[in-house]
């Protein structure tokens, strides 16, 4: 593996740590020393503590915060990577409910977890929040209108939290990751794939283990003059 940071001493949050990048980060957070609790659909085995919940729903949402605050004492770091991709749909063929669903996860999810640990993050005063976005959230990706409009809108919500929380210790940025190479994919069409992985430069699929070591950063101490800001990880897809 490569560097790690020092986290030991932090208690980590990691939503869709079960797999894809949400997995990888868990692990490196691990390898710096952090305790990490994994929230995801379903309780997965595996190091740290584990809680089944939708991010989607509120209630589910604030009472997986109030058992991992109670295991782990408290949350210094939490990483939202929890998403759907949609469907591969042009947007007059998307249903109300595949808008809903993708909104209600990708975006008020991200909303719910954030406003669930931010409190206890300002009392400490110090926390470290990442958010996952995705390149379609600036370009917009075609056939992709609900995944795309929720991935700018957790931009939009990065920028807020980090203006709000700017002299309260706690930072937030987010990640804006091209294509890359997990589970999440099984849910596209092989065009659609294929028109992501086409506009990236260095002509591949990043991996969960590269998006991870940007967020490890953004979630350590050594990050400490950056806040509200989207990080590009695109192949050279993105350059502003």
């Amino acid at each position: 593996m490569s560097a790690t940071y020092d986290l030991a001493g932090r208690a980590a949050l990691v939503t869709g740590g079960a797999s894809g990048i949400g997995r990888a980060v868990a692990d490196r957070l691990r390898a710096s020393g952090a305790e990490v609790a994994v929230l995801d659909r379903q309780a997965v085995e595996g190091p740290g503590v584990s809680v089944a919940g939708d991010i989607s729903n509120p209630a589910e949402v604030n009472e997986a915060v109030r058992r991992v605050e109670g295991e782990l004492g408290k949350i210094d770091i939490m990483v939202n990577s929890a998403g759907v991709p949609g469907e591969s749909v042009r947007t007059t063929e998307t249903t109300d409910e595949e808008w809903r669903q993708v909104m209600g996860i990708n975006a008020d999810g991200t909303f719910y977890v954030c406003r669930a640990v931010i409190p206890g993050m300002v009392a400490r005063g110090y926390g470290r929040i990442v958010l996952v976005s995705s390149i379609a959230g600036k370009e917009g990706n075609p056939m992709a209108p609900a995944y795309s409009a929720s991935k700018a809108a957790v931009i939009g919500l990065t920028k807020v939290l980090g203006k709000d929380l700017a002299r309260t210790g706690v930072l937030v940025n987010c990640v804006a990751p091209a294509v890359i190479e997990t589970p999440i994919l099984e849910g596209l069409t092989a065009e659609h794939v294929d028109y992501m992985v086409e506009r990236i430069p260095i002509g591949r699929m990043g991996t969960p283990e590269e998006v991870a070591s940007l967020v490890c950063w953004l979630a350590s101490e050594e990050c400490s003059f950056s806040t509200g800001a989207t990080y590009d990880i695109s192949g050279g897809r993105a350059v502003y």
